[in-house]
């Protein structure tokens, strides 16, 4: 999303929700894929439509946007930690400045952030090499309804935490000299008095590394930078507003050897303009002639899988429901397929023609009784 998401729908920047949500459906009804079809400026216009609505539509996300800009939005993003990653940058520049200890990113790293990408261990003799997962992280989804029932592939841009290449994420600075962690000797580890038990565990110095050196300029000890990632993704059939569907290993990289974390994709559905969803069951309105619901007919209809033909029984009254079998969506966990529920809307033609309306004053003898006795308060 380069540009300005409020120019995109065209609010000023103190818009309230309800503006939004105007602009969004005026934007939305002109620029929909189903109203221009094979327009592929149309589709682009209505992604960009769907993705500004899903930031300035949601309060968060809308004060991550006004805080942060665009990287407030890219998966993974916290703002919390990126407010005391910029301290703890700050932090380290200065100790190196000032002559300080400089432990690279098993100094104050952690301390900030916490054991937040978990924890294994290998040991070799009395020293603990610590490796850390990657965090799973989330991105958000706006996509059609058809293509959620009809599940695709697509190409993804993302911004994400990524090995620094400088330092191949060690945190190091390739030409410093590590030397022996004073507090701990080198062991990586240091005694803990527990009662009258010994314990053992990581030095915090070193963070069980055993030895300390110069930070990497280029990530400031961290061992990770911003990076960017194009990924091919499988969305599959029958996604739902709110599904997660997971891409393995494409979540933030391990530490020390540590898997990588994984990503998980929210999908948000957008609203369309003919079908709509309930459970595996789709509704769709379909407009028929007085002819057509008075002496029946076969009508064409669109579906999912393809036009069908639609048998319309003889006497049928405006908001009468038909069902075509197996033409809804696909639960994901069954496979299983739901049903499609037509409605049909008596559509009336305009007309002065004097035949035609006496034609209509003689049909209204053929009801048995008053159409409107069942209405009461």
């Amino acid at each position: 999303m380069a540009k300005d998401l409020y120019e995109i729908l065209g609010v000023k920047k103190d818009a309230t929700k309800e503006q939004v949500r105007k602009a969004y459906r005026r934007l939305a009804r002109k620029w929909h894929p189903d109203v221009n079809p094979g327009n592929k400026e149309a589709e682009q216009k209505f992604k960009e439509i769907s993705q500004a609505h899903d930031v300035l539509g949601d309060e968060k996300k809308r004060k991550l946007y006004d805080e942060f800009g665009e990287e407030g939005l890219q998966a993974g993003f916290d703002a919390a930690k990126a407010r005391q990653y910029k301290q703890w940058s700050t932090y380290q520049q200065a100790g190196a400045g000032m002559g300080g200890q400089p432990f690279g990113r098993y100094h104050s790293y952690e301390d900030i952030f916490g054991d937040v990408f978990g924890l294994g261990g290998e040991e070799s003799g009395s020293r603990v090499r610590r490796s850390f997962a990657g965090r799973d992280i989330e991105h958000e989804m706006t996509i059609d309804l058809v293509q959620a029932l009809k599940g695709f592939e697509t190409e993804l841009a993302m911004q994400k935490v990524a090995s620094c290449s400088s330092c191949k994420g060690s945190g190091m600075d390739s030409q410093t000299k590590l030397s022996p962690c004073a507090t701990c000797g080198g062991s990586g580890r240091i005694n803990v008095a527990q009662g009258p038990m010994q314990f053992t565990r990581a030095c915090p110095n070193c963070k069980g590394h055993g030895q300390v050196g110069k930070p990497c300029p280029a990530c400031g000890g961290s061992g990770r930078v911003m990076g960017a990632e194009r990924l091919r993704v499988t969305i599959p059939k029958g996604v739902k507003e709110g599904s997660k569907v997971r891409v393995a290993g494409k979540g933030e990289p391990g530490m020390d050897g540590g898997p990588p974390g994984d990503l998980y994709l929210i999908i948000h559905i957008a609203p369309h303009p003919l079908l709509t969803r309930e459970g595996d069951d789709l509704h769709m309105e379909v407009p028929v002639t007085v002819r057509e619901a008075m002496a029946g007919a076969t009508v064409t209809i669109p579906t999912v899988d393809g036009e069908v033909n639609l048998k319309i029984p003889p006497g049928s009254q405006s908001g009468r429901i038909l069902k075509l079998r197996g033409k809804g969506a696909v639960n994901p966990k069954t496979k299983q397929k739901g049903d499609l529920l037509v409605k049909l809307v008596v559509k009336v033609p305009k007309t002065d023609d004097p035949e035609i309306l006496e034609a209509v004053r003689k049909m209204d003898r053929l009801y048995e009784e008053d159409v409107r006795a069942s209405v009461k308060l």
